[in-house]
């Protein structure tokens, strides 16, 4: 098994509202459920072997203070992960970017790669955030870089962010590039970012060794890729290309994703479970919002707690 968990958005900070200025955050308050969440999981028999935290650990308002309050933040959500004592592989969401460039975090706890290991490249070129790996024979979990591709997170003199900024502006001529308003494709916004073509290219190559090692494969990521996941605001900018890549393959059996605090899931055209999960940040203090997956031969059952709901993904 292994848990699950979303959106903690931590900060030292008053309760606030979300970029639209009508859901409440509870910044000080999500610490305490993501420490509930690690004592429920370390009670648990036997306990996960690994948690995935999904990205957002710890909110842009910390930016607002200093580099000292991002530090401390991340420094507190990382203790309470810690008193597991299992593997935490971490999604980096824009939140992260709010508060540190692309270099600190790969200096930071937040860098989760393990080890190269035998089987498909362990990586993508260059600073990408991407690897996967196989916890138990024949079941891999990929972890994709949704933010390779963005406005946020490198210098802004930097060829990368440059490309990110003109690819925005072409889909996106509102002033305020985190407005969707009359975009016909409305996920080309600032908060949201894509991958890049290596990217989707080493994805390629990792399911394809897995198709031909008769492997199953979860993929996770920050950002949603499926429509009827989400809304058509908080997806990848390149949603489609990530789509094409997993429909090319025959391994693929579940997609989870954060970003959208409300949830969603589907089942698509080619038996996909795409799940996103409900945003700790926007969960108020009595409830909760985090889960464990069992994984078994033929399917996965998740037993969600608070606001995530109980699921079997059958494959």
């Amino acid at each position: 098994s292994f848990g699950v968990i979303a959106d903690i958005q931590h900060a030292d900070a008053e309760d606030g509202y979300d970029f639209w200025g009508c859901r409440r955050r509870y910044y000080r308050h999500s610490l305490r459920l993501l420490r509930a969440a690690v004592e429920a999981w370390a009670a648990e028999r036997p306990p996960p072997a690994f948690v995935l935290q999904l990205g957002d650990c710890i909110d842009g308002v910390n930016a607002r203070s200093g580099a000292a309050e991002a530090e401390a933040a991340l420094e507190r959500v990382l203790a309470a992960l810690g008193r597991l004592r299992v593997p935490v592989h971490h999604a980096w969401g824009n939140h992260e970017l709010y508060n540190f460039g692309r270099a600190r975090l790969e200096q930071s706890g937040l860098r989760s790669r393990p080890p190269p290991s035998s089987g498909p490249p362990a990586a993508p070129p260059g600073d990408c955030h991407a690897y996967h790996f196989c916890p138990v024979p024949r079941f891999r979990f990929v972890l994709l870089d949704g933010y390779e591709l963005s406005a946020l997170g490198r210098d802004a003199d930097s060829p990368r962010h440059r490309a990110a900024l003109r690819l925005l502006r072409e889909k996106n001529h509102n002033a305020d590039l985190n407005s969707p308003a009359g975009l016909k494709e409305p996920q080309f916004v600032e908060f949201n970012g894509g991958f890049s073509q290596a990217q989707l290219d080493w994805f390629n190559d990792v399911l394809k060794y897995s198709d031909e090692n008769q492997e199953k494969v979860v993929v996770l990521g920050h950002l949603p890729i499926h429509p009827d996941a989400s809304d058509n605001v908080c997806l990848a900018w390149n949603y489609r290309d990530a789509l094409s890549v997993i429909h090319s393959h025959q391994c693929v059996v579940c997609f989870l994703a954060g970003h959208l605090h409300d949830g969603g899931y589907c089942l698509d055209s080619h038996g996909v479970h795409h799940l996103t999960l409900e945003g700790v940040i926007e969960t108020p203090p009595e409830s909760n919002a985090f889960g464990t997956i069992y994984v078994y031969d033929d399917k996965m059952v998740l037993k969600g707690r608070g606001r995530i709901s109980d699921r079997v993904m059958c494959f």
